[in-house]
Order: C-alpha cells, then structure tokens, then sequence
C-alpha cells in the first residue's frame, strides 16, 4: 500500500504525487501473457478493437496472435513472450482491462457486464473525445494510475516526509545506466532505455518484467520497470483530451525518465512503446500517521499468472521542466 500527502515533480509547483488515500499499484507491467488472458475471455467478437494487429504483425509488437474469425477469436502467445511487458495498448484498452477486473474477470461479450462499465463508465466509447471524457467512478477498485498515484510509486522516498521526492525512478537523483539486467550500477541502477542503442535488442526490446532485480533498479516502493520498457497510461487529461503517459520506452532515450519530464498523447493512439500498469483503489483508507506509515506501505503484486526504432518524440507530446 502507498500513503501520503507529499507532491513532487513537474514545473516549480510540483504538481505530482499528492495522494491523501491508502491505495496499491501493481509491482509489475500488466504482461502480454495476462492481456491474451484478458482478450480469451471477452474478445471472440472484439467490439472494441482491444486487440490490435500491430501486436502480431510489427517486430516491435508483443507477438500475440489472434486466429479464427469474429465471433470464435482465440488469442495466444508463447511462453518466450508472455511475461513480458503487453504494448500497442490505448488509453481505452487499459480502462476496459480494468473493468474486467473490477468485475471479477469475466467471460462474455463486451458489454456493461464486462468491459464496458465498472471502474470506468465507457459503454462503447472509443472516440479521443469520448475517451476522454472518461472519469474513474466512486466505487471503483482496479484503476489505471492517476498521475498521482503512479508519480509518488515511482519517484517518493517512502521515508515519511512530504515532498521528498528522487528525481530518477531508480532511488536516485542520477541518471540510472542502460544495460541488461539485471544491471550493475548499484548506486543509482539500470533501466531498459535508448541510449547509445538498444539495451536488450531483437527479437523482445523489452525485458521480462522484474529482470532489473539488483537494487536500486526497483522504486523506493518496490515497483519495477516504471523507468523502462514501455510508457504507461495514467489518468491524467489535457487540453481537454489528451492523456497522461509517463515512465520510458525501450525506444526513447533517458530524458523521459526524469521526474519532471510529462507527456501527454491523443487515448486512441496505440504503438510499440505504450503499456501500462494497474491500481486497487478499493480500500481508501485515511493516511495513517506518519509514525505509523512503516508499518502500511508495501507494494501488492497484482494478478496471478500463471515501432519506432528511432529516438525521435514521434506522436508524444512532452512538457518538462526542471525540477524546483
């Protein structure tokens, strides 16, 4: 679980990581494996497009195959791929994934009972404009992050102090290297980024989730990978519509892994470098006091299981300033 009151980040204001409830994120990325999971049990017919043909047919995609035709779907992945992070993902497919599991998992079409409402009232949308307009609801319980809640896993210092924030994801106010995992700098720690090229390399770009295990590579919380391998979706919105990612890409160099670095993308959209995680948000609990937070803030691993290639800022938008 995470608590606190503390803000920290983007521009003088430090905008990010206020959070006044106890909630809990998801240690890992929501893996290719638990996304075919997912679409087995509610896209035979894909209403909704939740499966993207970029997943199979790209290199740089996750290489979940679907086959047969609509109404009778099926979808697999082999074992080499399935803990890896799931990519080609938009900001509607990861609240209809949330939905799913806010209503336990189910098997059916998609429709209120499945995808459709839950955390997320979306019944059908699927417009940038409709998308967006998408609020979590007040009973929610599995979520996409709000900034909030992803920016204080991330970057807070989970010592009890408000505003104590690391300007890297890594334990650390500089720059964590990129190379393999499980990495070698134990004083500021490894994520998979471009720098001066790949860091793993064909054919997966992405490391099996959890790979970077030498500290300080995870977050102060126990998180791993919200530095690298794919940008994730939170929720916040601008300019009316378009949604927050954070975090890096195995194809984006080291700049959008600052803590003050904010980008924002049309939902719709869905590439190779775009992922996301999950919170549970069901039991909001008051912060505890701070003499107490040692005893409550732990990270829940959620969910049993069993492109480009260039560095250039594509279709995100980043706003980024220095950090106060």
């Amino acid at each position: 679980m995470l608590s606190g009151e503390g803000a920290g980040g983007f521009g003088p204001d430090r905008i990010c990581g206020a959070v006044d409830y106890v909630y809990r994120i998801g240690k890992f990325e929501v893996t290719t494996g638990q996304y075919t999971e997912f679409l087995n049990a509610v896209a035979a017919t894909d209403t909704y497009g939740l499966y993207n043909t970029d997943m199979w047919s790209d290199s740089f995609g996750c290489r979940i195959e679907r086959t047969g035709s609509a109404g009778s779907y099926t979808y697999g992945v082999s074992a080499d791929r399935s803990n890896r992070p799931v990519n080609v993902i938009s900001w509607g497919d990861a609240a209809r994934f949330a939905n799913w599991l806010h209503n336990g998992q189910p098997t059916g079409v998609q429709d209120l009972t499945t995808t459709e409402d839950g955390s997320y009232y979306l019944n059908g949308a699927t417009s940038n404009e409709a998308v967006s307009a998408v609020v979590r609801r007040p009973d929610a319980t599995w979520v996409i992050p709000s900034e909030d809640e992803w920016y204080k896993a991330a970057y807070h210092h989970n010592d009890g102090v408000t505003g104590n924030y690391w300007d890297y994801l890594t334990e650390s106010d500089t720059l964590p290297t990129s190379e393999a995992p499980p990495g070698t700098d134990v004083t500021n720690g490894s994520a998979n980024y471009y720098a001066s090229g790949w860091t793993i390399g064909s054919p997966y770009y992405r490391t099996e989730v959890g790979a970077y295990n030498a500290k300080p590579s995870d977050s102060p919380y126990g998180t791993f990978d919200q530095g690298g391998n794919a940008w994730e979706w939170n929720e916040a919105v601008l300019d009316n519509w378009l949604r927050g990612v954070r975090g890096a890409s195995y194809g984006y160099d080291n700049e959008s892994l600052r803590a003050a670095s904010r980008s924002f993308i049309n939902p719709s959209f869905a590439d190779q470098h775009i992922g996301f995680r999950v919170a549970e948000v069901s039991e909001q609990l008051p912060v505890p006091a701070v003499s107490e937070w040692g005893v409550v803030l732990m990270v829940l691993l959620v969910l049993a299981v069993g492109t480009w290639v260039l560095r250039s800022r594509g279709p995100v938008q980043r706003y980024s300033s220095k950090l106060a």
